[in-house]
């Protein structure tokens, strides 16, 4: 048997595994070489060194845990080999189990995100997405991932270090971003590179960043177009793709340990390098916290780190200079980026000290596409409490007042339908709320409308849909507060009188639990209100949201 025949039939033979997204970036770092020295997920062993101590067990420094979790194990024991696959079923790489393990993600919150608050990307990711079992263990590559755009800029370490070689490039300064770059972005890297005496690699993630963030193409295209036209003498740009922790210091660490296995020989550690705020604007790190850290391992590190000074512009004199340098009678001004969104989102002129026209003009694009994002109205309650009818009223003044796609998702035909077959277990009622969900996010990519009315007793899928929906649009939870009394006293199917008589199993409210929801961002009391005044508030709502125009119904 030849080596090729071999593989085939080891493919057809050993068991899969689907990718998450997370997963997915995480892989191909580890496949390319962007997560040197790893060559596969953390074993226990090593896990539990990173988390306390930003090593690996044999004293290598490594600061972020690169895990795979799943929800249990499987039935899989050590020793086994799997092969993982993107969600296409696309098989990516060979994964063989050397450590099966539980994590402690109290611990792994406190130390690597320093906080338990659910508040953080990170941690909420960690508590919420990611499952209480983590394998560890060598990949070896199958075949990379299809990637169809920017492919020219997506370059593996070894093809970045070639192309700075070829260019007889020693010195080259990263400069790592997750945000559109502006003109004092450009002074910064300029000077950072003629003060190594160097040139700069901009070196953007493209991969998992922060909800909210300007969507990845937009930035991109402002990326291109900013490098040739104004940064063409001294820099280049690849990009990263990876999936972030906004994990502040450690974080800063990884990013200068990364950039050195793409060949970089000094790093731009920023001021509050990949941080992030809870939700009443507080920071979660402090504003030197990462650059501290970074300087602490220094000497070690393998790349030398440049930290990033605040620029301001003074405009009597048309210039950036460091804060730190500003003399009396300089006048400074600055443009914070909340104010630089509204600008681009209603239009008002951007000043060129700030961004460059160029890069303007491709983010008006990014905001034009946020203002075409749809939304999912997903009203849960009790069997009988009322949300199909609202929804059927929505439906339809919405196709009376305004002029996006509306899809409605009524629980009991998506079941008939889309989840034929699936049982009402725990297991089978929260895949067909995910279903549901699924569908829902898919209208609302696409800048339509869906209505969703289903039971959902569960906190769980209902959360999972807010995580997916949230990415793509807007999403409103409506809980349809009706008294199981009330439920019971309507009755219209008869459902709960059989379910009292032991005929139907496992419904709600019965003999299986109905989860409140915690996070409900409409709550309809259908006691002291009409189906009518309360498809009227979600549609009110909807106008405040600015998912449609506040206007009355067509001529």
């Amino acid at each position: 048997m030849d080596a090729v025949t071999g593989r085939a039939d080891e493919l057809s033979q050993l068991p899969r595994i689907t990718l998450t997204d997370r997963q997915l970036f995480d892989l191909e770092q580890l496949l390319v070489g962007g997560f040197a020295p790893l060559t596969g997920f953390l074993n226990e062993q090593d896990y539990r060194s990173v988390v306390k101590d930003l090593r690996l067990a044999n004293g290598t420094l490594w600061p972020i845990p690169i895990v795979f979790d799943q929800p249990n194990d499987h039935g899989r024991k050590i020793g086994d080999k799997v092969v993982l696959c993107d969600q296409y079923g696309n098989p990516i790489a060979f994964f063989t189990i050397e450590s099966i393990y539980e994590p402690d993600k109290h611990a792994e919150a406190r130390q690597v995100y320093g906080t338990e608050d659910l508040a953080h990307p990170g941690v909420r990711y960690l508590f919420e997405e990611t499952g209480p079992v983590y394998f560890g263990g060598p990949v070896t590559l199958i075949k990379h991932a299809l990637q169809h755009d920017f492919k020219e800029l997506r370059l593996t370490p070894a093809e970045l270090k070639a192309q700075f070689k070829s260019a007889g490039w020693k010195k080259i300064v990263a400069f790592q971003t997750r945000n559109p770059m502006h003109r004092a972005h450009v002074e910064l890297v300029r000077r950072s590179a003629e003060k190594i005496g160097g040139k700069a690699l901009v070196h953007p993630v493209v991969g998992l960043t922060k909800e909210g963030d300007i969507d990845y193409v937009s930035r991109v295209r402002s990326y291109k177009r900013l490098v040739s036209d104004r940064m063409s003498d001294f820099a280049t740009l690849a990009l990263l793709p990876l999936a972030m922790r906004m994990a502040g210091p450690r974080e800063a660490l990884w990013h200068a340990l990364i950039r050195k296995n793409y060949g970089a020989t000094h790093f731009i550690v920023g001021r509050d390098h990949a941080g992030t705020k809870d939700a009443s604007g507080k920071a979660f790190y402090g504003v030197y916290d990462a650059q501290k850290l970074v300087e602490k391992y220094a000497g070690e590190l393998g790349i030398e780190i440049i930290p990033m000074k605040e620029y301001a512009y003074v405009e009597n004199e048309d210039s950036y200079i460091a804060t730190e340098d500003v003399k009396p009678g300089q006048l400074l001004r600055k443009i914070s980026g909340t104010e630089f969104r509204r600008m681009l989102r209603t239009g008002e002129p951007i000043p060129e000290w700030f961004s460059f026209p160029e890069v303007v003009e491709e983010l008006r694009v990014a905001m034009d596409k946020e203002k075409r994002r749809g939304g999912v109205v997903f009203l849960t309650g009790f069997s009988g409490a009322g949300k199909s009818t609202i929804a059927h009223i929505l439906y339809h003044k919405l196709l009376e007042r305004q002029d996006r796609s509306v899809t409605l998702l009524d629980g009991d035909v998506v079941r008939l339908n889309l989840s034929k077959g699936l049982s009402f277990s725990h297991d089978d009622r929260n895949t067909n709320v995910e279903r549901i969900g699924y569908v829902a996010s898919e209208i609302a990519k696409h800048g339509g409308i869906a209505l969703c009315a289903a039971i959902a007793p569960y906190r769980e899928s209902r959360e999972h849909n807010r995580r997916t929906i949230e990415k793509v649009g807007t999403y409103i939870e409506v809980f349809v507060k009706t008294p199981l009394a009330l439920c019971e006293k309507r009755d219209t199917k008869g459902l709960y009188k059989k379910a009292r008589a032991g005929l139907l199993k496992q419904f709600t409210g019965v003999d299986d639990p109905y989860e409140v929801p915690e996070h409900a961002d409409i709550i309809l009391d259908t006691t002291t209100m009409t189906a009518e005044q309360a498809a009227e508030q979600i549609y009110h709502s909807l106008v405040e949201r600015g998912l449609i125009a506040p206007r009355a119904t067509r001529s």
